[in-house]
């Protein structure tokens, strides 16, 4: 019982972060965060070790989304003006960004398609390895590091 306590208290804040990226509504976020591990809790015996436990939780997170989504016949492309505000935010490059730049980078990304959008979300926001990145999203690691490339260059377009 105590595994689970220090792999909830561990992991929390990724998933909640992740999902938030993905909902860009804290209600929807923590509510799936926390369905998120009462899945983990019943189906640890499934995880094999075989990627991290934050990839893994991840995956599970997704997945519930994309549950919540069908069931409410949602559309998970989020709306423009849905963005929202993380304390740090670093690039490629590590650079920390200023908020008015932060605004401005995540309308622009509102105009990327879904999967692009993704990839930048969770590289940016998420902090994820492209490896991590591929696998939660079940495609490899280096068409993440393309598809981010090519998101970034589609940014860079946009003024």
């Amino acid at each position: 019982m105590q595994d689970i306590e220090k792999i909830y208290e561990e992991y929390f804040y990724t998933v909640n972060k992740y999902l938030f990226c993905l909902t860009h509504n804290n209600d929807i976020s923590e509510e799936l965060t926390q369905e998120t591990f009462y899945k983990a809790v019943k189906k640890i015996d499934t995880y094999k070790g075989e990627c991290k436990m934050s990839v893994w939780l991840c995956q599970i997170a997704k997945n519930l989304w994309y549950d919540e989504c069908r069931k409410n016949k949602k559309n998970i492309i989020t709306e423009e003006n849905s963005l929202f505000d993380l304390k740090t935010l670093y690039t490629v490059e590590e650079e920390v960004i200023s908020n008015d730049e932060k605004m401005s980078l995540y309308k622009k990304m509102q105009l990327l398609d879904d999967k692009t959008r993704e990839v930048m979300y969770l590289r940016i926001s998420g902090e994820l390895s492209f490896k991590e990145i591929g696998i939660i999203l079940n495609k490899t690691e280096n068409w993440a590091r393309v598809t981010f490339y090519r998101g970034k260059n589609q940014l860079k377009e946009v003024d």
